[in-house]
């Protein structure tokens, strides 16, 4: 028999070796090889309301100016990139279920390369300036803005540190032409049909094309209600923009942008503003992101998180500014996944999928801030008397500006 100390000893030792032997496989645990597949597929279906539904720019403006109302649109943008070369002419269509309201199928063309044609006018150096804030607050943190002098960015002279570092965003990649053998896209040249308010993703979706095994899907997930921002100017100058939260929103993402200056040879400052707390401008950011590359970004402080549904832009961009700012606002959305074959569970089976397809889901809302109210442009359509010098047929002079282009559109001054 065993000394009792060398018994507990032993009962130690065995405990340690299996303790030991448990730890291996999650240390050591095998990773399953995945192979590139066939075909991927990528389907981003967003939501766009205000002047985004409208076109975006002075066109959008004029629309709401004119009774367009906050409607709700819905873009998509398909993508088809394959490592097989056509059989023949390359063909691929998209069949979607009848509440998408696109008939039978969409075209996903295949561009052909382009011949650039030689310039027509002679390069300028620009004048003016930019100005860049960024963060959510009443007034701007110290060290903003960032200003850049366009005539030295010409020469070549950029501030430095312009920019946050990059951050690299886990999921994010994109089907192009540049990697993929055989590329085809929607919207395209050949296909004028566009989503209405109206269309639904809902149902089975089918891909079928002379370069890639045939792609199959179902969608149980919709295209997101759309975002709906109101900007109130506050006290201090600022500008408090809220919004309504959307239940499948991820995170949200907000920039403004306004002009003042002529523009017509003579120099402008331009400004922008992002909600990030960070450097970050635009980039992924104005894409699609996954849920995954969202969290990543709020741990960043670069996206709002899905519980916020305001963020007051301070009071010095509303003041180095124009008359007029227009913004953006993002929600990110859910992301889906398919492929085929599924990938197998056990991880000794290496994966290779002959198509793997993602869809993404985002809602969009453009805004305009200092853009006249229905009451505003009341007073001037019963010839009310402004601070301007009114003309022969009682309407002021128009101002300069985004305002004043969109006060003449209307025929509210002269």
């Amino acid at each position: 028999m065993l000394d009792p100390g060398l018994r507990r000893t032993a009962r130690m030792t065995s405990g340690l070796v299996v303790v030991s032997l448990l730890a291996v496989p999650a240390a050591t645990q095998q990773q399953q090889q995945v192979l590139p597949p066939i075909a991927r597929y990528t389907v981003d279906a967003g939501t766009m309301s205000g002047m985004a539904a409208m076109g975006g720019g002075i066109g959008g403006a004029m629309s709401m100016m004119n009774g367009g109302g906050n409607r709700a649109m819905h873009e998509m943008l398909l993508r088809l990139g394959s490592t097989r070369a056509s059989t023949g002419a390359a063909s691929a269509d998209h069949f979607m279920p009848a509440g998408a309201q696109l008939g039978k199928s969409v075209p996903l063309v295949t561009p052909q390369p382009g011949r650039s044609e030689p310039g027509g006018y002679e390069a300028q150096t620009p004048k003016g300036r930019l100005l860049i804030y960024w963060g959510c607050g009443a007034t701007a943190p110290k060290g903003q803005p960032i200003v850049i002098d366009f005539a030295k960015v010409a020469k070549g002279q950029m501030p430095p540190g312009l920019y946050a570092p990059p951050m690299s965003l886990p999921g994010e990649w994109e089907v192009t032409p540049a990697n993929s053998r055989t590329y085809g896209d929607w919207p395209n040249g050949k296909d004028r049909k566009t989503l209405s308010a109206a269309s639904s993703l809902l149902g089975a979706h089918k891909v079928v094309s002379s370069y890639a095994p045939e792609i199959n899907f179902n969608l149980a997930q919709d295209f997101m209600p759309p975002l709906s921002a109101r900007s109130a100017e506050q006290p201090g100058g600022s500008v408090m923009l809220t919004w309504n939260r959307l239940a499948a929103a991820t995170g949200y993402y907000a920039w403004a942008f306004s002009a003042k200056g002529t523009g017509r040879g003579q120099p402008t400052d331009m400004v922008w503003w992002a909600s990030s707390a960070t450097q970050a401008f635009g980039g992924p950011l104005w894409q699609w992101l996954s849920p995954a590359a969202v969290q990543k970004l709020i741990a960043a402080r670069t996206v709002m998180p899905p519980t916020q549904t305001s963020c007051q832009i301070p009071a010095e961009v509303k003041q180095a500014g124009g008359e007029m700012t227009m913004g953006s606002l993002y929600a990110y959305g859910p992301e889906l996944h398919f492929a085929n074959p599924p990938r197998p569970s056990d991880p000794k089976v290496a994966w290779k999928p002959d198509w793997t397809a993602r869809v993404r889901f985002r809602s969009n809302t453009m805004f305009m801030i200092g853009m006249p109210g229905m009451g505003d442009m009341g007073s001037a359509e019963r010839g009310e008397q402004s601070e301007d010098t009114p003309q022969g047929d009682g309407k002021p002079k128009c101002k300069g500006g985004l305002v004043g282009i969109a006060m003449r559109a209307r025929g509210l001054c002269n």
